[in-house]
């Protein structure tokens, strides 16, 4: 009979033991600084720098201010991230620029950038990455002609649908997901450089000789080489998505960003002179896919290897995003700004399930329309319109809370210098080359307007009514709870 009891006495003893640990329903700390600078790398470095060589080298003209974009746009990227280092070790909610905007400004602002994100930044930006992947796996299968746009975009939505999944699934398997696509994505940035090292050592010199003849001085043309030069480099800011979620933000944030976007500036520049090393600005701007020209002339007969862990990184890049933009989904939720069961979290994964499921479904029907460089030139103008928006946040609460914990204080010049240039992004586009997609822009971010006072602030019965019958159903199927509350 001892021998009996004892099995269950122990597990007794086991439960009792767990009934001391508290159960928080509500996303828990599982991201350290190795998996933040995974996610900040492995975002940053996904589809742009395979795919924008292209767009820079036709708005630059030459070598040369090719080369100097990336630089700058390098830089820049590090001063924006400095810039949300203090922000993010200020103020420690989930979100990204959010519960900044709604800190410096209240809730209009902060609502309308997530009426904005939520609808066409981030599913925009998710599309773009799986865009690319499906692009360079087909590629590799359809060698001699252009793959047909059916299949790209059928296989662009299974990456969706398997992405969404993983992170709907487990925290921590969408972390380890992460982390395992960036070390692959550094094989062949690392396969690349020193490949292109090599050969530039052995005299391959030629196309770096007159690379400032002939460029063209247009300041739209420039404009164009930062906005897709920046496209490369977004996701500096991604680590700010998750702080709630991050051990110790006060030291894992600013030094995930210090170790981070250094590592890919400098990657980036030395993969852009390995480019130069091998194809002349004609051949690169012919080229469907940048990486995999280069592989086919430089290891041939191992070039495969190239569509390969491209594929991997740019699946990596789309990981990252999807894991970072549904918190900002959640967030927005539980401050009232969106549906309520989008800031629900699943009881048995303690995952965002719902805000993940909702941003991949959105992401899916970008996937229909356009080509990249459109989506990517309309994506950039709302996005640096709302980093701007941010920073300028930063300096007014200088004033405003000026007796707020700041572990983290940049130079008022730096935020100044970005403020500017994210000034230049936005306008220089729309004065030296108008277009309609602007106009449509600014009038989709003004239109969260109305949505704001009829379902945010004047809650009006009928939208209750029809909400939360549809809540409830959701809640049962998907079987979510709402968060505890949010304790500062």
């Amino acid at each position: 009979m001892g021998e009996e009891t004892s099995p269950r006495k122990r597990r007794e003893d086991e439960r009792s033991i767990q009934s001391n640990e508290p159960k928080v329903t509500n996303l828990q700390k599982e991201v350290g600084l190795f998996s933040g600078i995974c996610i900040i790398v492995g975002t940053i470095i996904g589809s742009g720098i395979f795919i924008s060589p292209k767009s820079v080298l036709s708005n630059t003209g030459t070598v040369g201010p090719c080369l100097i974009i990336w630089v700058a746009c390098g830089i820049l990227a590090t001063l924006g991230a400095l810039c949300f280092a203090e922000l993010g070790t200020m103020i420690t909610k989930s979100g990204g620029e959010y519960p900044y905007l709604m800190e410096a400004f209240g809730p209009i602002p902060a609502y309308l950038f997530s009426w904005t994100s939520m609808m066409v930044m981030k599913p925009s930006s998710f599309a773009i990455i799986c865009l690319s992947f499906s692009e360079y796996v087909c590629a590799a299968f359809y060698s001699d002609c252009k793959p047909p746009e059916v299949v790209i975009k059928c296989l662009a939505a299974a990456a969706i649908l398997l992405i969404t999944t993983v992170n709907s699934l487990s925290v921590r398997l969408g972390s380890y997901v992460q982390n395992f696509f960036t070390a692959a994505k550094m094989v062949i940035v690392a396969i690349i450089i020193i490949s292109g090292l090599v050969l530039l050592a052995q005299g391959n010199t030629k196309n770096f000789e007159n690379s400032f003849a002939g460029t063209p001085a247009s300041v739209g043309g420039i404009s164009l080489a930062f906005y897709n030069g920046l496209w490369a480099y977004d996701g500096w800011n991604q680590l700010n998505y998750i702080t709630e979620e991050l051990r110790n933000p006060y030291r894992n944030l600013p030094l995930a960003i210090i170790i981070g976007i250094p590592l890919v500036t400098v990657c980036y520049i030395l993969m852009n002179i390995s480019y130069f090393t091998v194809m002349t600005p004609t051949e690169l701007l012919q080229s469907q896919a940048v990486a995999v020209t280069f592989g086919d002339r430089v290891l041939y007969p191992a070039s495969w290897v190239v569509p390969l862990f491209v594929a991997f990184s740019t699946i990596g890049a789309a990981n990252g995003t999807c894991f970072t933009a549904g918190r900002l989904i959640y967030v927005a939720g539980r401050e009232g700004h969106m549906l309520k069961v989008l800031s629900y979290i699943s009881v048995r994964r303690l995952t965002p399930a719902p805000a993940i499921i909702f941003y991949g479904l959105i992401a899916t029907i970008y996937i229909i329309p356009g080509d990249i460089n459109s989506l990517v030139n309309y994506f950039s103008f709302a996005t640096w319109l709302f980093y701007g928006m941010t920073i300028i946040g930063l300096v007014v609460m200088r004033f405003t809370k000026k007796t707020r914990k700041r572990p983290i204080k940049v130079p008022i010049f730096i935020p100044i210098f970005v403020i500017l240039i994210s000034v230049f992004l936005v306008l220089a586009p729309i004065i030296t080359k108008p277009a309609w997609e602007y106009l449509y822009c600014v009038l989709f971010i003004l239109s969260g307007l109305i949505f704001y006072f009829l379902f945010v602030y004047c809650k009006f019965g009928w939208a209750q009514k029809i909400s939360n019958p549809v809540t409830m159903y959701l809640q049962m199927l998907m079987e979510v709870v709402p968060p505890e509350k949010y304790l500062e």
